[in-house]
């Protein structure tokens, strides 16, 4: 596949002033320096293939909105070059393309023609985009009356149905109910099919496994990361409890096992077991199997939490618990003590692999989230059916039919 979008050593840098006295003195005497540089990018390189889902990852303040107002002509960079082969369409901010004072059906004909598209053109497409919409009668009132779910709606349809090479969408999907980010998605499939570039920054970890095809990470204006989407992000879990890289602590093992944390507390033992107490790997989606950890604690700590995932290969979470959403008190431990957690329960899901992940973890004094060890992906179990299941997860039902 050729490169669509190819950016080389992007870099924006803004001023910096301590308060409004300061940026007045530099613009009268301009040999006064009184501001500092903050770089929002920082010698970024990047190159987008046609057809690729690209997931954008980062913090707040890590620099994605940036990358994408420069790359769709919003903002314009200090330095570096971005070229891009083929037509944008973009969802940066709800609204910002639309007239307030015009009504729905008003900002379609100039969103349209914001895009280059002929009258012919927005005939044809002017009704899809309604439809796409669905937003009633609003329509025709003015957008300044619109709630964000409805600014949402309408500018995701106008983004989408002026058939553009590349799309970007910027966290708006977020205000959407879920069966408007469904039809959303479905659209993201047909895109792709079709070859179409979507570029997608989100804080919803689950949407970039399900649909980016290749994720890249940003911090303070950098890429640190740029590949695999399942290996993205568990690196960006990482990111977001404030744990850091190290290659003694956070290591892969030749199991693919992930694990992190500061090690106020460590899991140092975890085995499923069945109903006759022994170590299984392969067991059937309606056998009660036994979750057992061992958790060695290197501080004092008070009501740690204790938790249990499944994921599947692509990295999604299907199912999960913890002490904490189940209501189990977990006591105080001293250092050095240790204790066995065990979680009883079916794991109902369709015959297929899985990987069970488990974690040791605290909600601080300020409410933070603390992370003492947390082993993603330490045990591939295979899970069996003795019937056929639709999707993921068999629903157990129970079905009466009653002759009259």
């Amino acid at each position: 596949m050729e490169d669509i979008i190819e950016i080389q050593n992007l870099t924006k840098s803004y001023k910096m002033y301590k308060n409004k006295k300061s940026k007045l003195l530099e613009v009268i005497f301009p040999k006064c320096n009184k501001h500092t540089e903050f770089k929002a990018l920082n010698n970024l390189n990047l190159k987008i293939k046609k057809g690729e889902m690209l997931g954008i990852l980062g913090k707040n303040g890590a620099g994605k909105s940036t990358l994408l107002k420069i790359i769709t002509g919003v903002a314009v960079q200090t330095s570096g070059s971005v070229q891009i082969k083929g037509k944008i369409s973009s969802l940066l901010e709800l609204g910002t393309a639309f007239n307030m004072e015009l009504t729905g059906e008003e900002n379609i004909y100039q969103h349209a023609q914001v895009m280059g598209l002929s009258k012919q053109d927005i005939e044809e497409k002017k009704q899809e985009i309604i439809d796409f919409a669905d937003i009633g009668e609003h329509l025709y009132q003015p957008v300044k009356t619109y709630s964000s779910g409805m600014f949402a709606r309408l500018a995701f349809a106008c983004a989408i149905n002026v058939d553009p090479d590349i799309l970007i969408v910027d966290e708006v999907l977020s205000v959407g109910d879920m069966a408007f980010q469904l039809k959303c998605f479905k659209k993201f499939e047909e895109f792709k099919k079709k070859g179409k570039t979507i570029l997608f920054v989100t804080h919803n970890i689950s949407d970039v496994i399900r649909n980016c095809t290749r994720t890249i990470i940003l911090k303070q204006g950098e890429k640190i990361y740029d590949g695999d989407v399942k290996d993205g992000v568990e690196l960006y879990k990482k990111i977001i409890v404030g744990i850091e890289e190290n290659e003694e602590e956070n290591k892969k093992n030749e199991d693919k096992l992930i694990t992190y944390g500061n090690r106020k507390a460590e899991i140092v033992d975890y085995k499923i077991l069945n109903n006759k107490n022994k170590v299984v790997k392969v067991f059937e989606n309606d056998e009660e199997v036994t979750i057992k950890l061992k958790i060695k604690f290197n501080e004092d700590i008070k009501e740690p939490i204790f938790a249990v995932s499944v994921k599947d290969f692509k990295g999604l979470e299907l199912l999960g618990t913890n002490t904490m959403i189940e209501n189990k008190e977990t006591g105080t431990f001293k250092k050095d003590e240790e204790v066995e957690v065990e979680f009883k329960q079916v794991l109902p899901l369709a015959p297929d692999k899985y990987t069970i992940s488990f974690g040791c973890t605290k909600i601080n004094g300020k409410g933070e989230l603390e992370v003492f060890d947390r082993k993603y992906d330490a045990i591939l179990v295979e899970i069996m059916s003795k019937k056929p299941i639709v999707g993921i997860v068999d629903m157990k039902t129970e079905i009466q039919i009653n002759k009259k």
